[in-house]
Formats: C-alpha cells, sequence, structure tokens
C-alpha cells in the first residue's frame, strides 16, 4: 500500500546519498526536502551500502571531527593571545 511518496530518480538517490556522506545531512531532513518516507532514505542507504549504520557513523564522524578541529582552533588562538581558558592559562 503507496502512501502516495513520489519514487526517487537514480540522480536524486545519488545525491541523497552523497549529502549523506559527505555533508552529514539527516535522513528525516533529506526525507522531507525530497518528499519521502524517512524509510525509504533508509532502504536505499541499505542497498547501496554495507548498511546504513556505517554510513550514518561516518557523516557523524565528520561532523564531530570538525567540531573538535575549530575547538582546538579557538585554543590555539587564545593560547597565542595569552588568554586564560578553561583548561588553564595557554602560556
Amino acid at each position: 500500500m503507496s502512501k502516495g511518496y513520489p519514487s526517487l530518480s537514480e540522480e536524486q538517490k545519488q545525491e541523497i546519498i552523497k549529502r549523506i556522506k559527505e555533508k552529514g545531512e539527516s535522513v528525516s531532513d533529506l526525507a522531507k526536502e525530497y518528499g519521502v518516507a524517512p524509510k525509504t532514505i533508509y532502504n536505499l542507504l541499505r542497498r547501496t551500502v554495507q548498511g546504513p549504520g556505517a554510513l550514518l557513523e561516518l557523516a557523524k564522524l565528520r561532523r564531530e571531527n570538525e567540531a573538535l578541529l575549530k575547538i582546538i582552533g579557538r585554543l590555539t588562538a587564545d593560547q597565542k593571545l595569552g588568554k586564560k581558558t578553561r583548561y588553564g592559562r595557554g602560556d
């Protein structure tokens, strides 16, 4: 029984996979944008990769890595300016 969701073209499927993999976008956001059920995207992920968990974990790790790099950058800048941080004096 179909709920009236449109089917995705091959181009759209590739774009969704790319956005999840490279940008870490959420399945629910993409499902809303493309007008499909989140389950459709999870099924696509399962067929495309070794499981959606691996791809979603990779995206999550990339987001965390970016956040940590920003923190390191701020701490490095603070240290160069001689500012105190909550982690100790930046000498």
